[in-house]
């Protein structure tokens, strides 16, 4: 069944225009007639059962028969600051991957090694709402705007924080800190690493040193890692 991303849907409505960029998607490209079903999902929960009544290219009018609310709500939310990799297609493969196994929030944050320092957003969300379609998430990631690493160490978080570097320190592994069912904000720095005051910084500021296993993993990869983890440590 088809899937349509519809965020400013109200779960109360009975009936539902598409817009026009959907509308065309599902007149024009996927060829849906009047009587097809579909599903509608609203990024915060709601999935929608639908029917098409006018399948119009411009303003396509469905019915809604079903929704439901909390679809597949995961029991923890996982935010994980990441630095732009200079190679922005390997952000747009973490952004994809991460979407489909599950992710809530995602930073970009400049470090003193930062290869990038600047990142397009929207064009990034569009990526995560392909992803969100086609891994039928009723929950919509949220893409935060690129801030220094300052700013996102002063920001208040209610939950557990993480720093994941490479430095030989003391370090652990996220399976023995994750407290299952909680709020997670995890670090991941540039290819260079995060410098020693950065990591300074971060534990005094409550963050919680980890390792992600003994290979040298991209920024990319070890930002999937750690999203696959706690995932894997909340099942």
């Amino acid at each position: 069944m088809q899937l349509f991303y519809t965020p400013d849907i109200d779960p109360s409505v009975k009936q539902y225009f598409l817009t026009e960029e959907e509308s065309k998607h599902c007149t024009r490209v996927l060829r849906l007639e009047k009587g097809d079903q579909l599903q509608l999902i609203d990024g915060k929960g709601g999935l929608y059962q639908a029917t098409i009544l006018d399948p119009h290219p411009k303003r396509t009018l469905l019915n809604i028969a079903s929704v439901t609310t909390g679809f597949n709500k995961r029991n923890h939310y996982l935010h994980i600051a990441i630095a732009p990799t200079k190679n922005i297609e390997r952000i747009e493969w973490f952004l994809e991957k991460a979407t489909e196994i599950g992710i809530d929030e995602i930073s970009f944050v400049i470090c003193q090694r930062s290869e990038r320092k600047e990142v397009k957003v929207d064009r990034l969300n569009k990526i995560v709402t392909s992803a969100v379609k086609q891994s039928i998430k009723a929950y919509h990631p949220i893409l935060n705007e690129a801030v220094s690493y300052s700013k996102l160490l002063a920001k208040s978080f209610s939950g557990q924080k993480f720093i994941a570097h490479c430095e030989k320190s003391d370090k652990t592994n996220l399976r023995n800190e994750l407290a299952p069912g909680g709020n997670y904000l995890i670090m991941i720095g540039p290819e260079g690493d995060f410098t020693p005051a950065e990591i300074d910084d971060a534990l005094h500021n409550d963050f919680k040193a980890i390792t992600l296993g003994d290979s040298r993993l991209r920024t990319e990869t070890a930002a999937l890692e750690a999203c696959f983890e706690v995932n894997f440590l909340n099942r």
